[in-house]
């Protein structure tokens, strides 16, 4: 194993109790600190990503990268300010750490806390997402967490170039600066997979290939999602102007995004008046329509290609998406659960009833009525940001704020008991008495 790696984690680990054991106030000044920092040095970090992006254009033209990971690689003035508020909004979050969840008096003098904790040393591996660094950075000081960050190869200068920042910040604001590391090669990556010893969680941000692989090559807690197969549901009681809306912005407004719809299902009532509009709409928009033999006629003489049955669990990540006329809201439930990742889906309809339904009924991370995927986002949802979005039933499912970067210990205070007196014919009583938290 290359020491180096070892060595920075070990670091890290020992960062992480040093974290822990800081002033919320220290922790929420680094973070406005490297906000501050991040605009300051807005020009060296552009330059540092149009390095990325000369290499990267290399990489699409080899067929490396996709135009969508190319385009998540850039970044912007208008980017880089979208990044700061978004540290700026988790600074302004409330403590998540040290909060007394349960308090229970066991016997007299003798109290038992339940108590939030950070989980310790958090290991990202993403690829071509700038944002990543500063999102996970501010949620993982934030939470108390440190944090090994390992970009891909097309995004490592400016991976590098924000945590240098975010390092000063740390030092300026007087907590350990490897409490945000960073390392790099692929190599690298296994290494970190093997270190259960040090890493308590590792989040893979980044392509299905990519999660996949970590998911299948570690013992460490995995938090992260696949895919984003997002299903839309028009229902035969909808508001078709409504649904219209809906469609395009969840298409349309980032097609890379994991919360992008990739497929559409219309319920066949409204399919003959629906889909050509639907057509008209999305084609104005550029996007490229696949369709079941029914949209296939209903559409008859446009280029709508077919969809073959694999396809459907497609994540297209780009301006494709499919469609398929359904005879009920079962068939649309029943193609969701066949064909869905568990990520983010809607129903679009006035039937309260059969709405209700659907969220009852819909197996996933989100499940909104009359509303857009793209709104399952962790600073949509008022967490200031995200570190990535979970399609797991256990610990922390949808966008993981901080909430989901904390666990929970138990702290007992006593004068001395003994557990031996409690037991016996002669056992001294528990009192079991549930007391205030606050």
């Amino acid at each position: 194993m290359n020491p180096s790696v070892r060595a920075i984690a070990g670091n890290c680990k020992r960062a992480s109790r040093a974290l822990a054991s800081s002033t919320s106030e220290r922790r929420t000044g680094a973070i406005r600190a490297a906000a501050k920092l991040i605009e300051q040095n807005l020009p060296s970090l552009l330059v540092a990503n149009t390095k990325d992006l000369d290499d990267a254009q290399n990489m699409l033209a080899g067929g490396e990268i996709t135009a969508a990971t190319f385009e998540r690689l850039r970044l912007t003035d208008k980017k880089i300010a979208e990044m700061t508020r978004s540290m700026l909004a988790v600074a302004e979050l409330p403590e998540p750490v040290g909060l007394v969840l349960q308090r229970t008096e066991l016997d007299t003098n003798l109290v038992l806390e339940k108590i939030t904790c950070p989980l310790g040393v958090l290991a990202i591996i993403f690829e071509a997402r700038p944002d990543a660094v500063t999102q996970i950075s501010a949620l993982g000081l934030k939470s108390a967490n440190a944090l090994i960050l390992k970009p891909g190869r097309e995004v490592e200068r400016t991976a590098s170039a924000l945590v240098e920042i975010i390092r000063q910040a740390l030092k300026e604001s007087g907590l350990p600066e490897d409490s945000v590391t960073m390392v790099t090669g692929r190599e690298s990556v296994r290494q970190l997979l093997d270190m259960s010893d040090i890493v308590d969680m590792v989040i893979p941000r980044g392509s299905k290939q990519l999660v996949e692989f970590v998911q299948a090559n570690t013992r460490i807690p995995v938090l992260g999602h696949a895919e984003g197969v997002c299903h839309i549901y028009v229902d035969a009681a909808a508001d078709p102007d409504m649904a219209l809306a809906i469609i395009d912005d969840s298409k349309t407004d980032y097609p890379a995004a994991c919360n992008a719809a990739e497929t559409v299902l219309v319920h066949e009532r409204i399919a003959g008046s629906f889909l050509p509009r639907l057509a008209e709409r999305l084609y104005s928009r550029q996007v490229v329509l696949r369709g079941c033999e029914k949209t296939r006629a209903i559409l008859a003489g446009q280029q709508v290609e077919a969809v073959a049955d694999a396809d459907w669990h497609t994540e297209y990540s780009d301006l494709v998406l499919a469609v398929r006329v359904v005879n009920s809201i079962d068939d649309a439930i029943e193609h969701v659960h066949a064909h869905g990742s568990a990520h983010t889906e809607t129903i679009v309809t006035q039937d309260s009833i059969a709405a209700e339904r659907f969220l009852a009924e819909v197996d996933a991370a989100g499940v909104f009525h009359n509303a857009s995927t793209r709104f399952a986002d962790g600073y949509r949802y008022g967490f200031g940001a995200e570190v990535g979005i979970s399609t797991s039933k256990l610990h922390a499912r949808g966008p993981v704020g901080l909430e989901g970067l904390t666990t929970y210990k138990y702290v007992l205070r006593g004068t001395g008991q003994l557990a031996h007196s409690y037991q016996g014919p002669n056992a001294k009583a528990f009192t079991h008495k549930r007391l205030p938290t606050a």
